[in-house]
């Protein structure tokens, strides 16, 4: 096998490799505690840091995640069609508060259909977009 390098420069670098990787091993015994403990189990040497109290925590809730739900702005077409319907089912109303006060009494005027009232009814709202992930 050729290299491009000459070999004292590879001896060099592979003395580096062999040092650090020996000196992260001594590290890592020298700094290990001496004696492991099981989870759960309190530590018994000397007091480290005290642990954290977060009294202002709180759990993350799905608006805290996404952010509050923010209905879509409607267009002018849909707002003039809203106001439209909107006028229209006061001009209703108003018709049937003035047939009610001409109406002789004793009489009874039926009250509008369900199935009128169902048409009157505005869409349900679009569903909203899915939060990107």
């Amino acid at each position: 096998m050729q290299w491009s390098m000459p070999p004292r420069v590879l001896q060099v670098v592979a003395a580096l490799i062999a040092l650090v990787a020996l000196s992260a091993f001594t590290l890592g015994i020298l700094n290990a505690p001496s004696r492991g403990r099981m989870p759960g189990e309190k530590f018994s040497g000397a007091a480290g840091a005290a642990p954290l109290a977060a009294t202002e925590a709180t759990p993350l809730s799905q608006d805290r995640i996404e952010g509050a739900f923010q209905p879509r702005e409607l267009t002018d077409e849909e707002k003039e069609k809203a106001q439209a319907d909107k006028e229209a089912r006061q001009e209703a109303a108003d018709a049937a508060k003035a047939a009610a006060a001409t109406v002789p009494p004793g009489v009874v005027v039926p009250g509008p259909s369900t199935a009128a009232a169902a048409s009157e009814a505005p869409p349900p709202p679009p569903p909203p977009e899915e939060a990107p992930h």
